[in-house]
């Protein structure tokens, strides 16, 4: 790979495996395998549907950082809680930052407060991750739920400028706020979207459905929109064909990237998509 591009493994829900340069990063681990539940919170619970497509104990031993937006138990799981190295950098949200040093025993958790960044460096390769806002909810319910964000990488040579720029939308519903990251953050290259119409008891939805995403999609003007954290759980209520006819019908749909759980892509800043797959092992 060279400076305009990033390998991607999606593993599952919101979980994938990016690699730039000599730089890899871990978002939302989430290993529980089918028919196991995670837990949000409240005593509620949701069933896993799918297999991840590896497993914890596949991962490479050269992880630089975990990128994860927001403590709940289908993108920090029990499996990532026990099996991930606990002096591993966790760039999180505050509240996150707090019990994962606490509790959990993860020294280096980083508490990322909303346009806060932190920079990772490996040799000659340099990502800088931004926290942007996000809203898991509205109302009250906002307060029964962890505090969520998203998250921008601008990766790029040490000594140079970025080249590619990945957002990564966390557990977010579309609300004014996500403007300023078009403001702040422009020429986006791949907006990777957490999906699924997540619905609570009382139908509740606290996140993006297909016609939210495709919405998203349509502010921010990524050159490439990869859906994740559509299929996995029982609390999953708009499936993928949602998002992929809501872009079409907003005349976007030249822009989805169509990478299957356990397949790998290597986007470009050029909008140039490769795709290896399916997998059993992070080649990357």
């Amino acid at each position: 790979m060279d400076d305009d591009s990033a390998e991607i493994l999606f593993i599952g829900n919101a979980t994938l495996l990016i690699r730039y340069g000599e730089l890899t990063l871990l978002t939302d681990p989430n290993f529980l395998h089918q028919g196991e539940h995670a837990h949000l919170g409240y005593g509620l619970l949701s069933r896993r549907l799918t297999e991840p497509a590896v497993g914890l104990e596949d991962l490479p031993p050269d992880l630089d950082a975990v990128v994860l937006s927001h403590l709940h138990g289908d993108h920090w799981d029990r499996t990532a809680r026990r099996g991930l190295d606990r002096g591993l950098p966790v760039l999180t949200t505050p509240h996150a930052s707090r019990v994962l040093q606490g509790a959990q025993g993860f020294r280096r958790a980083m508490g990322l407060r909303t346009w806060e960044s932190h920079t990772l460096v490996r040799g000659q390769s340099r990502v800088r991750v931004t926290a942007v806002p996000g809203r898991h909810a509205f109302g009250p319910l906002e307060k029964l739920l962890p505090p969520v964000m998203g998250s921008v990488l601008e990766c790029g040579p040490a000594t140079g400028p970025a080249r590619l720029r990945i957002y990564l939308s966390g557990d977010t519903l579309v609300f004014e706020g996500l403007r300023e990251i078009k403001a702040r953050c422009p020429g986006l290259n791949l907006a990777v979207l957490h999906l699924g119409g997540t619905t609570l008891p009382g139908g509740k939805v606290v996140t993006m459905d297909g016609g939210q995403g495709a919405e998203l999609v349509q502010l921010l003007q990524p050159r490439l929109a990869l859906p994740v954290h559509y299929d996995d759980y029982t609390v999953f209520k708009s499936p993928l064909d949602d998002f992929v006819s809501a872009l079409e019908d907003r005349g976007l749909g030249d822009r989805l990237v169509d990478c299957p759980r356990g397949a790998r892509v290597t986007v470009s800043a050029a909008a140039e998509v490769s795709r290896v797959g399916p997998v059993r092992a992070p080649a990357l």
